[in-house]
């Protein structure tokens, strides 16, 4: 008998206490019982690791870094997933071609639909068209559900697209899962950068660490001569060092990404041979390597 069926009716849970700030350093008791409202920080069954795609500034590329980091770890062997923590503005069913609802097993668990060898699971393919007009508690139940409510194993990485800012997705993560690792993502600019510093510093302050700085659409080359043109003076690099960080490596302005992402195809897999898609295989290889030394060390 077949036990899978599409989901009819998206169930979130509420219990999500508040916090708020406290001037007066608690007690041991206060401690013990505002420890008890939080969330369980537990692993996700089947998964090994799980990297979180962030910044902090809108606009600079997570979701396009988010999508294509996650089809090269598949190219290169490892069982990936995808998951869309974007709730307000989901990308990721149009940058995976993805359309169809989730089904459901027996335990009504969400199934990942699968496109390009990633398990994808997003907001945007459980409601229908139309803005999401949720408060912070709602969102939070939205991560857990989709975090906990679904069948990712068996993963080696689950890569987590986020929002722009500080707020209730990144704490949610960060609260209900270990997170192994978070790549930043920005673009050359002092404000995009200036930005992502808080969330990095946010991160830092949630004891999660960080991997290193993807420069996004750091330079143009040329399609005629082939010659590079770099579009900030060093900013980045002066920037990762005071923050701590490697850039993993700066990602080229290309006409194609645009087109890909509208077509649901990563450009990654398209043009293999691009100077896009090597910079993603050297990104994917320092990320691997990352979570295997972090592993050591543990």
């Amino acid at each position: 008998m077949n036990l899978l069926k599409p989901v009819a009716f998206y169930t979130l849970t509420r219990g999500f206490a508040s916090t708020r700030p406290c001037h007066v350093k608690p007690d041991s008791r206060q401690a013990e019982l505002m420890a008890r409202s939080l969330p369980k920080r537990l692993p996700l069954k089947g998964v090994r690791d799980i990297v979180v795609v962030s910044s902090g500034k809108g606009g600079v590329g997570k979701t396009t870094t988010a999508v294509n980091l996650a089809v090269t770890l598949a190219g290169m062997g490892k069982n990936v997933g995808l998951l869309d923590g974007d709730i307000f503005g989901p990308s990721v069913p149009l940058m995976m071609n993805l359309s169809e609802v989730p089904l459901v097993d027996e335990h009504n668990c969400m199934i990942p639909p699968v496109n390009y060898g990633v398990k994808c699971l997003s907001m945007g393919l459980l409601v229908e068209t139309g803005p999401v007009v949720w408060r912070g508690p709602l969102v939070m139940s939205a991560i857990q559900r989709l975090l906990k409510g679904a069948v990712w194993g068996p993963l080696d990485i689950l890569v987590v697209d986020t929002p722009p800012g500080t707020g209730d997705v990144h704490l949610s993560l960060s609260q209900h899962v270990p997170i192994s690792g978070v790549l930043l993502v920005s673009s050359p600019q002092i404000a995009a950068l200036e930005v992502t510093r808080k969330g990095a510093e946010m991160y830092r302050t949630l004891k999660v660490p960080l991997i290193g700085l993807v420069e996004n659409m750091s330079h143009v080359i040329c399609d005629k001569c082939d010659n590079r043109i770099e579009l900030a003076q060093n900013s980045t690099k002066a920037f990762a060092s005071q923050l701590g960080v490697d850039v993993l490596d700066s990602i080229p302005i290309e006409k194609e990404v645009m087109q890909c992402g509208d077509s649901g195809t990563p450009l990654c897999l398209k043009y293999p041979e691009s100077n896009f898609a090597k910079a993603y295989r050297n990104i994917g290889q320092k990320v691997i390597d990352f979570l295997d030394n972090k592993r050591t060390d543990t």
